[in-house]
C-alpha cells in the first residue's frame, strides 16, 4: 500500500458543553448524509461552558448546507492534510522530523492506527506550509 496526501477542508464549530452538545451537530450533519472521517471534539478551556468541534469531510451542497446550519464552518485560517498508508514504527517521529527540518510548524496533528494502516491529518497555518509540506512527503514516502 502507498501513502495518499490529498488537501482536506476541515470545518469548526463551538458545541455547549453539555450531554448532547456534540451529538445535536452530528445529528443533523448525518441526516444530510455525512460520513465523517475525522473528528475531534474537545472543552474550549477559555470559555466555560462551551466546546469546540472539527470535522471532515463534508461533500456536497445537502451536507455543507447542513453544517452551516448546524452552526458549523469550514476553518479558513487553518490548511489541512491527510496523510494514509502503512502503518510503521517510528512514522510519526519521521514525518513530524522532516517537516521540523524544512522549517515547517504544525499548527496541529491527529493520527490513528488500525491494523496495518494509519491516518495522519495536518493542519498548517498557511497555504504555503501546506504544499511544501505535501512535496516533502510525497518525494520522502515514495514508494515505501
Amino acid at each position: 500500500m502507498a501513502y495518499e496526501i490529498s488537501k482536506v477542508d476541515v470545518w469548526a464549530g463551538s458545541i455547549e458543553d453539555r450531554p448532547g452538545g456534540l451529538a445535536d451537530k452530528l445529528e443533523v450533519l448525518a441526516k444530510a448524509g455525512a460520513s465523517l472521517e475525522f473528528l475531534i471534539a474537545r472543552r474550549d478551556t477559555e470559555q466555560p461552558g462551551t466546546g469546540v468541534v472539527f470535522l471532515a469531510p463534508l461533500r456536497g451542497v445537502r451536507q455543507t448546507r447542513a453544517a452551516q446550519d448546524a452552526g458549523l464552518a469550514k476553518a479558513g485560517s487553518m490548511f489541512s492534510l491527510r496523510l494514509e498508508g502503512p502503518d510503521k514504527p517510528g512514522l510519526g517521529a519521521r514525518i513530524s522530523r522532516l517537516l521540523a527540518e524544512a522549517g515547517i510548524n504544525l499548527r496541529g496533528l491527529s493520527a490513528a492506527a488500525f491494523g496495518r494502516k494509519s491516518v495522519v491529518y495536518f493542519s498548517f497555518d498557511s497555504l504555503d506550509d501546506a504544499a511544501k509540506a505535501t512535496r516533502i512527503l510525497k518525494k520522502a514516502l515514495a514508494g515505501k
